[in-house]
C-alpha cells in the first residue's frame, strides 16, 4: 500500500473512532436519567414544558444568512436575555467567529443538522451523521458539548427521535411559531408571538436569525413579553434534564 493510501486509511479510521467516542460519551450522559418520549406508540420531541413559573424560551434557527446575527446578539444583551441558537453545519463552517460570539455571550448552542435535510427520509446512520458532524465542529470551535437538537422543517418520525436520543440529545420543537421567515413584517411577528393562545409558562418560541424582520421586531417583542411578566431563558434552562415524560401534545412533564 502506498504511503498516501495508508495515511488516508488511518485518517478514515481515526474519524470513525472519533464519532464513536462522541456517541458513547453522549449515550453515557443519557443512560443515568429516565426519560420517556413515547406517547401512544409515537416518539415525540419536546414542544413545551409543564411549569408554574412564567418562563419562556426563544430560539433562532441559523441555517442561511448572517447579516443580523450581531444585531440580534446586541438586542438580547440589552435585555439581559439568553436564547438558543440552532445551527447547521454549513452555517458553523461559514461563520465560525459568530458561533464563538454566540457561545461567549452565554447563549445555548443547538444542533440543526449538517445539511438541513428532512430527517425522516434518512437512514439511522445518516441521521446520526447529520447530528454528530455538527457536534464535532462546534466542539472543536468552542469546547461546548451540544445536547439540544431541532429537526429541520420540524420534520420527524419515530426513528428520528430514537436516533436523536441515542446521540445523547433532547429533540426540541416549538409551541409558538413567529413565522418570521414568511416576511409578514415586524408588527405581525410581535403580535403572533405576544398574543398567541399558546403563550404561557413553558412555551418555546421559534424565530430565525436570517429572516427579514426578526432583528427589527426583537426589541419590542422582548419588551412585550417582559411587560407581561415573562422571564426569557434559554431552552437548556427551561426543559427538565432529569426524569420526565411527555403528554400527547409534546409537553414535557417532570416525574420528580
Amino acid at each position: 500500500m502506498r504511503k498516501g493510501k495508508m495515511c488516508f486509511a488511518a485518517s478514515a479510521i481515526g474519524a470513525v473512532l472519533a464519532v464513536l467516542a462522541v456517541v458513547l460519551a453522549l449515550q453515557a450522559k443519557t443512560d443515568i436519567i429516565s426519560v420517556s418520549n413515547t406517547v401512544n406508540g409515537r416518539e415525540l420531541p419536546i414542544y413545551c414544558v409543564d411549569t408554574e413559573e412564567k418562563k419562556v424560551a426563544i430560539s433562532f434557527d441559523a441555517a442561511w444568512g448572517n447579516d443580523d446575527t450581531q444585531n440580534i446578539l446586541d438586542i438580547l444583551a440589552q435585555h439581559n436575555v439568553h436564547a438558543t441558537f440552532f445551527m447547521t453545519g454549513g452555517w458553523v463552517e461559514s461563520y465560525p467567529d459568530d458561533v464563538v460570539a454566540i457561545y461567549e455571550a452565554g447563549h445555548d448552542l443547538g444542533n440543526h443538522s449538517e445539511n438541513h435535510k428532512n430527517m425522516s427520509q434518512l437512514t439511522d446512520e445518516e441521521i446520526q451523521e447529520e447530528i454528530l458532524s455538527v457536534h464535532e465542529k462546534v466542539r472543536n470551535l468552542t469546547g461546548y458539548e451540544m445536547f439540544l437538537f431541532h429537526p429541520p422543517y420540524g420534520d420527524y418520525d419515530n426513528h428520528v427521535i430514537t436516533n436523536v436520543t441515542a446521540c445523547g440529545y433532547y429533540a426540541i420543537q416549538w409551541s409558538i411559531d413567529s413565522l418570521d421567515w414568511k416576511d409578514y413584517g415586524a408588527d405581525d411577528m410581535i403580535d403572533r408571538v405576544c398574543n398567541s393562545e399558546n403563550l404561557t409558562g413553558g412555551a418555546i418560541i421559534l424565530c430565525h436569525n436570517g429572516a427579514k424582520y426578526t432583528a427589527q421586531a426583537l426589541d419590542q417583542l422582548l419588551t412585550n413579553l417582559e411587560t407581561q411578566g415573562y422571564e426569557i431563558v434559554p431552552i437548556s434552562e427551561l426543559i427538565y434534564q432529569g426524569d420526565y415524560h411527555l403528554d400527547a401534545n409534546g409537553m414535557q412533564i417532570s416525574d420528580n
